[in-house]
């Protein structure tokens, strides 16, 4: 049974790391993503998957289990060391064992090859609806101390945002620590009067009065 010809998809600028061993399966998923309009790269083992994912940004990784030097679930820890971005398990080992070690391995979705390239395709644009994601970064020149950039260190899901190096979280654009420090004041301050009344001896109490 054929399957349907779904409308072409509009991911823009969208960075998709393919890392599959088999050079046929390869191919044809990285040219079936490129008629989307993805933006493909390819490797075919996991030290070399792990190296371009470190010097370029990506938006959405689809990562073989079975790979030569680091497989599949080895490189979706690594990935999580220091990274969200949506991870796609794909395996010809559909045991719910296999599928269980790649979720619990960071995957955020596990497919059973072979796979018909319309599910893949389906099932990236399902990831990419879930995932409210910053756009991928270009690499550029490091500051002078190595640092992270500011928009290097933020990481973005929806209305949330999260800055690792300020150590602030903001929701729709307003800090959430700055409105927990707040609350936590603003009770404090209202608690003032009665701890102080308290600490004062009987005698102090009617002079203040």
């Amino acid at each position: 049974m054929s399957s349907p010809n779904p409308a072409p998809a509009s991911p823009q600028n969208i960075r998709v790391l393919l890392v599959e061993d088999d050079d046929l399966m390869r191919r044809s998923f990285a040219v079936a993503l490129e008629r989307y309009g993805y933006r493909v790269r390819v490797a075919a083992d996991g030290l070399t998957g792990l190296e371009l994912f470190r010097e370029e940004g990506f938006d959405l990784l689809i990562l073989d289990v079975m790979l030569p030097g680091l497989d599949g679930i080895g490189l979706c820890r690594r990935v999580r060391e220091t990274s969200l971005v949506p991870v796609l398990m794909m395996s010809a080992r559909g045991d719910g064992l296999d599928v269980v070690a790649g979720l619990e391995g960071g995957a955020d979705d596990y497919v059973v090859k072979p796979v018909d390239t319309y599910v893949l395709l389906a099932r990236i644009r399902s990831l990419l609806r879930r995932a409210t994601y910053a756009p991928a970064q270009e690499p550029g020149p490091a500051s002078g101390d190595g640092a992270p950039s500011a928009e290097e260190r933020v990481l973005v899901f929806g209305d949330l945002a999260i800055d690792t190096g300020g150590l602030e979280v903001s929701v729709s654009g307003r800090p959430v620590l700055v409105c927990l420090v707040s609350l936590a004041i603003g009770a404090l301050a209202a608690a003032l009067p009665a701890r102080r009344a308290a600490a004062l001896s009987p005698l102090e109490a009617v002079s203040e009065a």
